[in-house]
């Protein structure tokens, strides 16, 4: 499995724990010019922008780690270009899906919400 597919597995991965978790995704792989957004999905009241990392159990660093302050910046900037599209007032949240992939094939699904805070 590519780098692309190990990613994009874990989108589909993390977009389903979410759904059976209770969030209605919005958007998934939000592109505008240079910006870009994993998923977005919303609990009636609080829109979460996800920031998907996937890595293959037992790599060097866990998925998280990849969630740099750097990515962060990006995110903060898509996020405004997004809620400029879409005209969303309500509360903004991000957060972090980290997805494991077993030898077997299995993901096991990691939801960090808050992962960054952001004063608007």
């Amino acid at each position: 499995m590519t780098t692309a597919e190990t990613g994009a597995a874990g989108e589909r991965a993390a977009a389903e724990y979410l759904r059976k978790a209770g969030y209605r995704l919005l958007e998934r792989n939000w592109r505008r010019g240079n910006y870009e957004l994993d998923l977005v999905v919303t609990d009636g009241e609080v829109l979460h922008i996800v920031e998907v990392k996937t890595r293959h159990a037992g790599a060097l660093t866990p998925p998280e780690a990849a969630a740099t302050r750097r990515k962060f910046r990006a995110l903060t900037r898509a996020a405004a270009a997004y809620l400029r599209e879409t005209g969303w007032t309500g509360e903004v949240q991000f957060d972090v899906a980290a997805v494991e992939v077993a030898a077997d094939g299995t993901m096991r699904v990691e939801w960090i919400e808050n992962a960054w805070e952001y004063n608007w």
